[in-house]
């Protein structure tokens, strides 16, 4: 799946009330399929046997929850379902584990999902489902391990019930759902759709799809001197990081992010404006081969993103570019960093939130 766009967003979102009657705008309602209702009680959602469902008409399906057992439930007990129609995918209580179902079964590690451990927090799960029947448990959000190995659960989906579905609840036990966030508008991973709309709007409709811009060029350099891992969002641009790095290489980062106006009284919808810089450093036999190859790339990502990003004058516009170069200032150096920084504006709708 690709960043969610503006149009893509969670559209039913729970935290703690009654699945029912949620709260707020462009939220949709849960209907009880199964068992009595459960009760609000200090902002969770607390169930000992409820299923809640809802009937999309789409065929790609996330859903996110934070939970925590105050009873554990039996194994095999169904926490979470998505059911497109040709393929369904669940999540099975294990103990302290949990299982994703589908053709196959992974489990997870312990979880510590009744919080007996030291500064415990609730489990938080995030469930996808493709348009193809292919299916990922992301378990705390985390995408890569410490070693940079695959850290979510990932099958293809079993065969479908006909029907599609979107499914949480439990059926045995006594579970806390802190939170609980589902869309019907396709399959994101935690870079994709974040729980919070101005993580969305910022890192990842901005940030995010700035590297993604820039990794899908076909122009010359960026297109024959920087593969994907030479691309990336400037977490961190520490010397100690930058120095374990081969040169050429983009960092993109957001810097400043401020509503100069809002668009509508009341705060429904606010323009935004971004300040996203991109660092790029090359290096040369000398200074001025690497001077010139580092403002060819650079030159590069000007054209591309003026060419392809804030071409909307109303609701996304790049209205504004600066463009720092550098000279040589140490007789050693041979590597060379030029800064561009892009300013945007976009109109958000806040009502989504």
């Amino acid at each position: 799946m690709a960043i969610a766009t503006t149009s893509e967003f969670w559209n039913y979102r729970l935290n703690g009330e009654n699945p029912t009657t949620p709260e707020g705008t462009n939220n949709g309602t849960w209907s009880l399929v199964s068992g009595g209702a459960g009760t609000a009680t200090n902002d969770y959602w607390v169930i000992t046997n409820s299923v809640y469902n809802v009937q999309p008409t789409t065929t790609a399906y996330t859903i996110f929850t934070a939970i925590e057992y105050t009873t554990t439930p039996d194994n095999a007990t169904v926490l979470l379902t998505l059911d497109n129609g040709t393929k369904k995918v669940e999540v099975k209580a294990l103990g302290q584990k949990v299982q994703l179902v589908g053709a196959t079964t992974v489990t997870s590690d312990d979880l510590d999902i009744t919080m007996s451990e030291d500064d415990p927090t609730p489990l938080i799960m995030r469930l996808t489902l493709d348009a193809d029947g292919n299916a990922r448990l992301y378990l705390r959000e985390l995408i890569e391990d410490d070693d940079a190995q695959t850290a979510y659960l990932s099958v293809a989906g079993a065969s479908g019930s006909g029907t599609k579905s979107i499914k949480w609840g439990n059926t045995t036990g006594n579970v806390k759902w802190a939170s609980l966030y589902a869309t019907d508008t396709g399959a994101f991973g935690p870079d994709e759709l974040a729980p919070s709309d101005l993580t969305t709007d910022t890192l990842l409709r901005m940030g995010l799809s700035v590297v993604e811009a820039l990794r899908n060029s076909k122009r010359t350099y960026l297109k024959t001197h920087l593969d994907n891992s030479s691309i990336n969002y400037g977490y961190d641009i520490s010397n100690a990081m930058l120095s374990r790095t081969m040169p050429p290489f983009i960092n993109v980062m957001l810097q400043r992010l401020s509503s100069p106006t809002f668009a509508a009284l009341g705060g429904g919808r606010i323009d935004q404006e971004y300040d996203v810089l991109i660092y790029v450093t090359s290096r040369g036999t000398t200074y001025e081969d690497a001077y010139r190859q580092c403002l060819n790339i650079i030159g590069e990502v000007f054209d591309e993103l003026y060419t392809t990003t804030g071409l909307n004058g109303t609701t996304d516009s790049l209205f504004e570019y600066d463009l720092e170069l550098q000279a040589k200032l140490d007789d050693e150096v041979t590597i060379c960093t030029h800064l561009l920084t892009l300013t945007y504006m976009r109109r958000i709708n806040m009502r989504h939130r």
